[in-house]
């Protein structure tokens, strides 16, 4: 299948990008093939069009609301085919697939539309185009045309995969208010060697630009609709009030703590002399590193950096502790004068995982946090890895004016942490409001924003309820570092006409689009926060212009139809959110962890595919399974089966669940044995016991212990790894079953190499590839062929159930059912891993 054309045509006008990808291949084969058409979308943009043409024959992309596109996308996945198209792809992109079958000598034609704001930080617009054609392009083209009514002051274009040979390629030009960029390499320059057909283009493409600032701000009005760019520059630096509040609990243990050390010694390197600052440390217990806000004096300074080297991780997470202690610091500082009046109190927090020790009922900690901040200070949470309840995080930030953002557990960790500290470390104004006639404006956006930062943009758009009016005044307020900042702004009737003039540089409706895409945005970030009525006001709202204004959103999908002939007709193109990704198209577990519960269910998360596969194991009553083993922490877990109370004589199979589970670790010469009854601690030679009627949290030298009355478990050892025994009680008189006991393991990566068991062997990472998806003998339960170790095995699409937050009915969690006792997923057989006695 040759591609033989690609273009990405990307205008901007006043910041707004409408981008169109266009696609082009012919099948030089003799017979059909499949051709994939994928590419990389940036994750704040919405796709507002796609279509295929084929043989002249054009098959549109539908946008419709999300229940509507729903019994479509069910019939698609019936058929066991993945109707899903977008799914998360990197930290700042989401993959657009579609595939179809093309006959021989016939062409295709791809053509993808979407639109973003593109957004200021650090001085630059940046705007980011994934380049990955997979194959050489006869015709590889992008080309950029930037229209800004203020001026253009730079412009600059660099790909991370341009070659010295490359850079000369790259043709910018910028004068006045235009700017042109192009990229347009031969088949030669695209070869990774003179001989080679794999092609150089894989990476990032960058173009970043600032505009002309000759006053603080700039105003827009086109056909009835406004928009506002709120940029001051040359203001003196207000003063920050920072608290940094740590996780520094057992799980943050290795590479995670000494990372934020290492951003933590950047940082400081960065604080400025008038900035007050303070550490909060959280695990089991808050610790701080001053009792009050500290002057960023050299002294001080350095006093810090001794304190961040000595920062370890060990104990249970006390989110709630931490960030209340955090504020209370805060509200003493502002309440005794410690700090200028005129400064922007900042709280950053960080954590990995989630609050399982002092309150730990996340609806009561995001109450308790609003209220003690009350809109007095931002609250900025940093999200470490994938253990983290990113929508917990992110609705208590954007409940405190700030923003959460997930940090990447990669080698550039650091680098992130350090990264978003600099977005937010030269605070210029606090309490900014621009406001605008109200009986002139009908739909605003935000105009009023806790802090405005150095190198940033505020940007407001609204909509006039005199579509022809063509003059706003506006009303600018702001605290600044020695003074208020206020004064009034107009666009006159004559600036008007002239930005008319001036139509042709401009693709549509630009203003307008604007004004939708920034309103979708923000009532989608007020609905993450919302409750009840409210939340389905906003829903409503974003729901009917993302539909108007036919943008891929969260609450709408666009429905994909293909040629009749293919197998998979439909397609379904959905909106992942940074919360809950919508990786494929059967809803991913949201935490990585492995697990065995119910009828001994095996469950293995697999992150990199965002999917899992399970197995069950069938053995007698009385059996003890191995479940991990590692020689290195010298931890140990294993199960003994129990049954029903009496043989059930409809089933082919008799049940089986873990009645007794047995957690040593050798090292620390201590022995776990949880019953459905009891729960047994012998350190050496003594020897503790508890029932599930109690409420304990038991500490002792590398072992945290957490009983939650009558629902769970949670043990943390030594090096950070931490396991979860989930009870299950059933009706005291049922006819047949009895309690058991599920086990679900949490940071596993803390365990060694050489870590094996039933469980443990799959905690190192383990690929499987899905082939040839089909009917199976259940219609609600396809089958397909997976390959996983080198075996092919066939294997059911179904569910099994995850019972850490709800015991009794538990969340069905999608997987690949391998059957026959796990046989060709598990190392050997599964009567390898029967052992004699629990420890």
């Amino acid at each position: 299948m040759e591609i033989y054309s690609m273009k990405i045509d990307s205008k901007v006008t006043s910041r707004f990008a409408h981008n169109v990808i266009t696609s082009r291949a012919v099948n030089r084969g003799n017979v059909s093939k499949e051709v994939f058409f994928d590419v990389d979308l940036p994750k704040t943009a919405f796709i507002t069009n796609f279509s295929m043409t084929i043989d002249g024959v054009t098959y549109p992309g539908t946008i419709k609301e999300k229940e509507a596109a729903k019994k479509q996308y069910e019939k698609a996945v019936s058929r066991g085919q993945t109707a899903g198209l977008v799914k998360a792809s990197g930290r700042k992109t989401e993959k657009f697939t579609v595939s179809v079958n093309i006959k021989a000598a016939s062409k295709v034609t791809f053509e993808l539309t979407y639109e973003e704001l593109l957004k200021r930080q650090f001085g630059k617009y940046e705007m980011f185009i994934k380049v990955k054609p997979k194959q050489l392009v006869k015709d590889f083209e992008i080309e950029v045309d930037i229209f800004e009514p203020q001026g253009i002051t730079e412009l600059e274009a660099e790909g991370t995969f341009i070659t010295n040979e490359l850079q000369n390629t790259i043709k910018k030009t910028f004068s006045g208010k235009k700017g042109h960029i192009s990229f347009k390499p031969t088949l030669d320059q695209q070869r990774r060697c003179p001989s080679c057909s794999e092609s150089v283009l894989d990476g990032d493409f960058t173009v970043k630009y600032d505009v002309k600032r000759t006053t603080p701000d700039n105003l827009q009005i086109v056909n009835g609709y406004f928009v506002h760019f709120f940029a001051p520059t040359n203001l003196p630096k207000l003063s920050k009030n920072i608290i940094f509040v740590l996780d520094t609990s057992g799980s943050m243990s290795g590479r995670e703590i000494e990372q934020t050390k290492e951003a933590l010694l950047k940082i400081l390197d960065d604080i400025k002399e008038d900035d007050f600052f303070n550490f909060i440390l959280f695990d089991s217990e808050i610790s701080t590193w001053k009792e009050t806000l500290i002057k960023a004096s050299p002294e001080n300074l350095e006093e810090a950096r001794k304190f961040v080297r000595q920062i370890s991780a060990q104990g249970l997470t006390n989110l709630h502790g931490g960030l209340m202690r955090g504020i209370d610091i805060l509200n003493a500082a502002h309440e005794e004068n410690l700090v200028p009046k005129r400064s922007a109190s900042i709280i950053i927090m960080l954590t990995d995982g989630q609050p399982n020790v002092g309150v730990s009922n996340t609806e009561e900690i995001e109450k308790s946090v609003k209220k003690a901040i009350d809109g007095r200070y931002t609250l900025y949470n940093l999200g470490f890895g994938s253990g983290v309840d990113y929508g917990f995080l992110e609705r208590m930030a954007l409940e405190n004016k700030g923003l959460a953002r997930r940090i990447y557990p990669d080698s550039d960790a650091a680098l992130q942490l350090q990264g978003f500290y600099d977005e937010v470390s030269n605070p210029m104004l606090i309490d900014v409001e621009l406001n605008y006639p109200e009986n002139e404006i009908s739909d605003l956006t935000t105009n009023s924003f806790k802090h405005f930062y150095d190198g940033s943009e505020i940007v407001v758009a609204g909509r006039f309820v005199d579509s022809n009016q063509n003059h706003l005044s506006v009303d600018v307020r702001g605290e600044g570092a020695q003074d208020a900042l206020s004064y009034t702004t107009q666009q006159g009737a004559e600036q008007t006409a002239q930005a008319f003039q001036e139509q042709q540089y401009i693709f549509g409706e630009y203003i307008e689009r604007l004004w939708a895409y920034l309103t979708i945005e923000q009532l989608l970030e007020k609905r993450i926060t919302a409750t009840g009525e409210e939340k389905e006001n906003l829903t409503a709202q974003a729901l009917a212009l993302s539909l108007m204004y036919k943008f891929v959103t969260p609450l709408t999908s666009m429905v994909v139809t293909k040629p009749e002939e293919d197998e998979n007709e439909e397609g379904i193109a959905d909106k992942p959110t940074e919360a809950s990704p919508a990786y494929h198209t059967y809803a991913s577990p949201p935490t990585w962890y492995t697990s065995v519960d119910g009828d001994p269910h095996f469950i293995i998360s697999v992150p990199q595919k965002k999917d899992a596969i399970c197995f069950n194991i069938n053995e007698n009553p009385g059996m003890i399974l191995n479940l991990i083993t590692d020689p290195v922490t010298g931890i140990t877990v294993n199960g003994e089966l129990i049954g029903d109370k009496r043989v059930n004589s409809n089933a082919k199979i008799q049940n089986s669940y873990f009645g007794k589970l047995g957690i040593a670790n050798k090292h620390l010469d201590v022995k776990l044995t949880v019953t459905p009854e009891r729960i047994t601690i012998e350190n050496g030679d003594e020897k503790t016991g508890f029932t599930w009627l109690d409420s304990v949290t038991l500490q002792q030298a590398g072992l945290t212990l957490i009983i939650n009355r009558k629902k769970n478990l949670v043990l943390s050892m030594g090096s950070g790894v931490s396991f979860v025994v989930v009870l299950h009680q059933v009706w005291k008189k049922h006819p047949l079953h009895q309690d058991f006991l599920g086990l679900y393991t949490l940071k596993s990566d803390k365990l060694s190499e050489q870590t094996h068991g039933l469980l443990g062997q799959f905690f190192r990472p383990i690929d499987f590839t899905i082939l040839e998806i089909h009917p199976g003998s259940d219609p609600k339960k396809p089958d397909a062929t997976m390959i996983v170790k080198n075996n092919e095995l066939t294997v059911t699409r179904g569910w099994q159930k995850d019972y850490r937050r709800d015991p009794a009915h538990g969340v069905d969690v999608p997987c690949w059912f391998v059957h026959d006792n796990g046989a060709g997923l598990i190392d050997g057989v599964h009567t390898d891993y029967i052992v004699s006695s629990l420890f």
